[in-house]
């Protein structure tokens, strides 16, 4: 009914904290440079793919609620805010539905960066490698 709502709320969240990151990556001194070719994530970017993963999942299930009539153009929006029982139905479903997806998704989140710090890693030993042999 509403359970959209759970990952919507974390995707404001990390956005905000997002500028926040953003703002400080670009007044800290650089820590690596361009001529040095060390591949690195930046936290901001991270932040990013998290935001589209919560934003695009959200958008999708609103839409998915919109169609089969549980979210409405009008007041009260839900229809399951339209009486007290129907409430509790939603605050349950929001509680144990929203939750779990916006905590998988975040760890889906959190595999995709330990994969790209990974790969990274690699790809900053094979650079120091070539530049060795040369």
């Amino acid at each position: 009914m509403a359970c959209f709502l759970v990952p919507t709320a974390e995707a404001i969240v990390t956005t905000a904290i997002t500028k926040v990151e953003e703002k400080k990556e670009k007044s800290a001194p650089v820590e690596k440079s361009e001529s040095t070719g060390v591949a690195k994530v930046s936290l901001a970017r991270k932040l990013r793919w998290l935001n589209y993963l919560l934003f695009g999942g959200a958008i999708l299930l609103a839409f998915e609620h919109l169609w089969h009539g549980e979210v409405v153009p009008y007041f009260p929006f839900l229809t399951a805010a339209a009486n007290s029982e129907d409430t509790a139905t939603m605050l349950h479903e929001m509680s144990t539905v929203g939750v779990s997806m916006a905590l998988l998704i975040t760890a889906v989140w959190v595999i995709m960066c330990i994969t790209a710090d990974v790969m990274a890693r690699r790809e900053n030993r094979r650079l120091s490698a070539v530049t060795v042999q040369k």
